[in-house]
């Protein structure tokens, strides 16, 4: 079967190697889209707040409280979406094989 020219090649070993690269990229999403969730809550709270609500805190309401966490799985997906295309270009460039697939 032909390759699509746009596929990446790909190997178990390129799979294993990046796990660690996996992993640290995964703690880099999460601390980058953490700030920059919280600067947009600031701008976008109502109440100007820093700290955006909690399920269990009972001072938000429930349209606030969705609002937030829609938000916030939005920015998570999507810079963790970018840091992981972003790492596995990288590790394709160094090591000539894609670790996905």
């Amino acid at each position: 079967m032909a390759q699509h020219p746009r596929e990446k090649t790909s190997s178990k070993t390129a799979k294993l190697v990046y796990r660690p690269v996996g992993l640290l990229s995964g703690i880099i999403s999460g601390a980058l889209a953490s700030v920059l969730f919280k600067q947009i809550w600031k701008r976008l709270s109502p109440s100007h707040r820093e700290d955006s609500p909690n399920a269990l805190e009972s001072e938000y309401g429930l349209g606030e409280l969705l609002i937030a966490t829609a938000i916030q799985g939005a920015i998570f997906a999507v810079v963790k979406a970018l840091v992981d295309r972003g790492g596995a270009r990288a590790f394709e460039r160094v090591t000539g094989s894609w670790p996905g697939d």
